[in-house]
């Protein structure tokens, strides 16, 4: 027996001699992880500001695109109006120039059918008829 319970001493110290030594490595585990987090909680960030200076920029680019192009399409839209009223302006100078020349087409062709029509008063409204026309011509000779 006296073995056994030299034995049972020899464990019992072997135990707490690895107790010990994995007591010791769980403290120096441990100091290591804080010490550790200490320094990544310490250290500077500099994503953060980073990260916003590129979505300013990000945002900036995107707005002065959509003005770019929102500017290109309004021109364009500007400039295809402009086209369409002057040529309405110029198709209404056009039709006002017709009407004016068919105003003086009228006119002239009424000013010719008086000129005709008084033609064919004067031949008509004789006072004698033109066999009797010499005979006429002495009998105001004679007055």
């Amino acid at each position: 027996m006296k073995f056994d319970d030299e034995a049972n001493a020899l464990k019992e110290r072997v135990v707490s001699i690895e107790d010990v030594e994995l007591e010791q490595a769980l403290k120096n585990f441990k100091s290591s992880v804080h010490a550790w987090s200490d320094a990544a909680y310490s250290r500077p960030r500099g994503i953060a500001k980073e990260v916003r200076q590129r979505s300013w920029r990000l945002a900036l680019g995107w707005a002065l695109g959509c003005a770019l192009v929102a500017g290109s399409v309004s021109g364009g839209l500007l400039g295809r109006h402009h086209r369409a009223e002057a040529a309405r302006i110029a198709a209404a100078q056009r039709a006002a120039e017709r009407q004016k020349q068919l105003r003086e087409q009228q006119a002239r062709a009424q000013v010719s059918d008086e000129a005709l029509l008084a033609d064919v008063d004067s031949d008509v409204s004789r006072q004698v008829p033109s066999a009797m026309e010499p005979l006429a011509q002495m009998m105001d000779e004679t007055k």
